[in-house]
C-alpha cells in the first residue's frame, strides 16, 4: 500500500505523569505514516484524490494540545483514531510520539511510543423474532454505525427463517452486514452485547426467542477461540440464515478455515 509520511512534527503540549510536566509543558515530536491508495492521485495530478497532509498535521496538533494525558501512549492512540475517523481515504496509520525531554535521569536522544492502527473488515449476522423484528434490527444497525469507530459498507436484505435448534418459537428475520471497524474483536463483541441489551435481549433459553441476536461471523482473516468468542462463528456451514445473507453481500468471501466461498457453502447446504 502507498504511504504518506509526516516526520518529526513539532508540537508543544502538556502531557506527563508528573504535575510539573502538565504545568510547564514540553516539546513532543510526532511521526505519522498514512497508508492509502495514491494511484488515482498520481495519475490525475489532483488533490481531490489524495489526503490533505496539512489538514492531517493540524489534526495531530489538535489532538496533542486540546487535552492533557498522563501517558504518551494515550496521546498516540487519540491521534491515530482521529486521523482514521476524519480522513476516509486512510486505511491504516503508524503513529510515533517522541518525548525528548522525558524525566529520565540518564542521557538519551528521545523516548517514544509507536502504535499501528487501521480499519478492520468485520462481517456480522443478526436476527430477531420478538416484537417488531424489523425495527429491532434497524435500530441496532443505526446505533452501530452512528459510532465513529464503525461504518457500514454493505447490508443484506432481510429473510424470514425457521428457528435454529429445538425450541418452539416464532420465525426469525435474519440478515448480515459488512462493516469497517476500529474496534478489536472483543471490543466489537462488547458493543454487540450492548445493542442486544438495549433491545431487551433476555438470555434465559439457549437458542430461544430473542428481540435481537448479533454475532461476529468473520473479522479480517482471523481465526480466534476463547471462552467468550470464536471467530469464524461456529457451525455456519449448517446455518442457512447466515449463509444466504452472506452469499448476497459477499458471495466470494472465503471461510478462512474451510477455504470455501459463502456461495459454495450455501450451495452445498442446499443440496443436502
Amino acid at each position: 500500500m502507498d504511504q504518506i509520511k509526516i516526520e518529526n512534527l513539532k508540537v508543544f503540549a502538556y502531557h506527563g505523569v508528573y504535575e510539573s510536566e502538565r504545568e510547564k509543558g514540553q516539546n513532543f515530536f510526532v511521526n505519522a505514516t498514512l497508508y492509502t491508495d495514491l494511484t488515482d492521485a498520481s495519475r490525475e495530478d489532483d488533490v481531490e484524490y489524495t489526503t490533505d497532509y496539512a489538514s492531517v498535521c493540524q489534526t495531530i496538533k489538535d489532538e496533542m494540545t486540546l487535552k492533557t494525558y498522563s501517558l504518551i501512549e494515550t496521546a498516540a492512540e487519540r491521534v491515530a483514531q482521529s486521523i482514521l475517523v476524519n480522513f476516509p481515504k486512510i486505511d491504516a496509520v503508524d503513529i510515533e510520539v517522541k518525548k525528548p525531554q522525558a524525566p529520565v535521569p540518564m542521557e538519551f536522544d528521545s523516548i517514544s511510543v509507536k502504535i499501528s492502527r487501521g480499519w478492520s473488515d468485520a462481517y456480522l449476522s443478526y436476527g430477531s423474532n420478538l416484537g417488531d423484528r424489523e425495527e429491532n434490527i434497524e435500530k441496532a444497525l443505526f446505533k452501530l454505525c452512528d459510532r465513529n469507530d464503525c461504518k457500514m459498507v454493505q447490508n443484506s436484505s432481510l429473510i424470514e427463517t425457521k428457528p435454529y435448534g429445538n425450541v418452539v418459537q416464532d420465525d426469525f428475520l435474519n440478515g448480515a452486514c459488512y462493516i469497517k471497524t476500529l474496534l478489536t474483536p472483543m471490543e466489537l463483541l462488547d458493543v454487540l452485547h450492548e445493542l442486544e441489551n438495549d433491545a431487551g435481549r433476555v438470555r434465559d433459553v439457549h437458542w430461544g426467542p430473542r428481540t435481537l441476536d448479533m454475532d461476529i461471523i468473520f473479522y479480517n482473516e482471523l481465526i480466534f477461540d476463547s471462552d467468550d468468542l470464536i471467530i469464524p462463528h461456529v457451525d455456519i456451514e449448517n446455518r442457512e440464515f447466515v449463509l444466504r445473507p452472506m452469499a448476497e453481500i459477499a458471495p466470494y468471501k472465503r471461510h478462512p478455515i474451510f477455504r470455501k466461498t459463502m456461495q459454495e457453502m450455501l450451495d452445498e447446504l442446499m443440496k443436502r
